[in-house]
């Protein structure tokens, strides 16, 4: 299984280059923009963002995991599903421009209207990219998908950036992904000029559903989960207070998104290979969970302790509102990050039913969770607190369900491996406590963070040595040779 060894590596070398430069450019757009324009702007932009969202997860259906997952379907097969993409981006891009209006009059924000309909390009060329972009997964084109990654966000950042100073307004916030998602098209396309056919198959569509239909059925329930806080506070608590929790999660999110993401995309189209040695399996998961959680744990100490310097740094005083929220939500990144490794398993093995049941327990807790922070804390930080704790719940219930389930064993010694991490994470708080009692009253907020950053680096790098994470990643496949 060495070969399986060198494909994750590079898969997630190449993947980690088209982030880590992502969120570089991310935060440098975010930083300028968050000090020409108004928090109540960014609001606006953040409830058409989860409309789209959820538009662009029903133009998907679940396609780009079965394309990955079926590995024999052929230029014709595919041309009929790129088909069946184009029509539903049509068909959904028309429908929010028309209930554009009515979904404005429903928040109260007239500027929503146009906002939409802008968006609605971005959603034609992010439905029609489905396909193409899925083959670039399939046969683990991750070179190229680095490149085209980096492409897009580079025009659509400078654009963004352009237009602010230009007093655009909320169009520099519009730009962006219009074009971006423009760029992935044209990329994709040109790389897999896939056939159109005018009257797609409808039977292939039935072949493919029972797999497609529950992973598009946990996307759904995924979205919703995800973006119930948004929708919520942007309707009950008001824009402003929106604006102020979306910053805080999206500065979460940045973190977690880039060590999820470099390494969730290349397990599956890699794993498909050895489906059928669950053992394996169960190995692979243990070790890279650990090694997941040695890195995402310490992390979710090192931005609780540096919540006020970070918002001061990248979004200035205005965003003070976001610091309490920023630091609840830190709290649940070292779980997020581990399990979200866990959903290319279940896709990896074949069960996406047993994946949408664990989405909708996760979904049940996490709405629930909104419902009490906006309607009775009627408070973001309530909010925040309550989809912390809901997310180390769902953490345990879904590894407890895996274990049972798909590698009919106990999860003992998964959690087991998650002692360690936690014990390091506890020191690394007592080293950040002793740090504020001694010198942080009286230092400037940029030196407060670089001396914090010392410590978390220098904390990290000790653990990487001691327990030579670089070596447990190595063994990631070591499960299968020593069969």
């Amino acid at each position: 299984m060495a070969s399986i060894r060198r494909k994750m590596a590079s898969g997630i070398f190449f993947t980690a280059i088209a982030k880590y430069v992502g969120v570089v450019m991310s935060l440098v757009v975010t930083a300028i923009l968050a000090r020409l324009l108004a928090p109540e702007q960014f609001g606006i932009i953040a409830i058409a963002t989860v409309i789209i969202a959820f538009l662009n997860m029903v133009a998907d259906l679940g396609l780009t995991s079965t394309i990955i997952q079926y590995k024999n379907f052929r230029r014709e097969k595919l041309g009929n599903l790129f088909s069946w993409s184009l029509y539903i981006s049509v068909a959904l891009s028309v429908t929010l421009l028309l209930t554009a209006p009515s979904l404005s009059s429903f928040y109260q924000q007239p500027a929503l209207t146009e906002v939409c309909r802008w968006l609605a390009l971005s959603l034609f060329f992010s439905g029609a990219s489905i396909v193409p972009s899925a083959l670039f997964y399939r046969e683990q084109l991750f070179r190229n998908l680095a490149w085209r990654s980096v492409t897009a966000q580079a025009i659509g950042g400078i654009a963004s950036i352009g237009v602010a100073f230009a007093q655009g307004g909320i169009y520099a916030l519009l730009i962006g992904p219009v074009l971006s998602s423009a760029v992935i098209f044209v990329i994709s396309y040109s790389k897999f000029p896939l056939p159109f056919y005018a009257i797609p198959s409808t039977k292939l569509l039935k072949s493919i559903y029972r797999y497609s239909g529950y992973q598009f059925l946990f996307n759904m329930i995924n979205f919703f989960s995800r973006n119930a806080d948004t929708l919520l506070i942007g309707r009950i608590l008001g824009m402003e207070r929106l604006g102020q929790y979306d910053k805080a999660y999206r500065l979460m999110s940045l973190p977690l998104q880039n060590i999820t993401q470099v390494v969730s995309p290349v397990m599956h189209p890699i794993l498909i290979e050895v489906a059928h040695d669950k053992n394996f399996l169960r190995k692979f998961n243990e070790q890279l969970s650990f090694v997941l959680a040695s890195i995402g744990f310490p992390l979710s100490v090192y931005l609780f302790f540096c919540a006020h310097e970070l918002i001061m740094l990248f979004f200035g005083d205005q965003w003070e509102s976001a610091i309490p929220p920023f630091q609840a939500l830190s709290l649940s990144v070292g779980t997020q990050i581990v399990l979200s490794s866990s959903g290319a398993i279940f896709q990896t093995v074949g069960n996406t039913r047993l994946l949408f049941f664990s989405g909708l327990a996760s979904a049940v807790l996490n709405v629930g969770a909104v419902c009490v922070g906006v309607l009775l804390g009627k408070s973001i930080n309530t909010v925040a607190l309550g989809l912390s704790l809901t997310f180390s719940i769902n953490f345990v219930c879904t590894y407890l369900l895996m274990y049972r389930v798909v590698f009919r064993s106990t999860a003992a010694n998964f959690f087991k491996n998650l002692t360690k991490p936690i014990l390091w994470s506890a020191g690394l708080a007592a080293l950040f406590t002793t740090y504020g009692r001694l010198f942080e009253s009286d230092a400037h907020y940029l030196w407060a963070l670089a001396a914090k950053t010392l410590i978390f680096l220098l904390f990290l790098l000790v653990v990487i040595r001691q327990l030579r994470l670089v070596k447990a990643f190595h063994m990631l496949d070591g499960g299968a040779d020593r069969r």
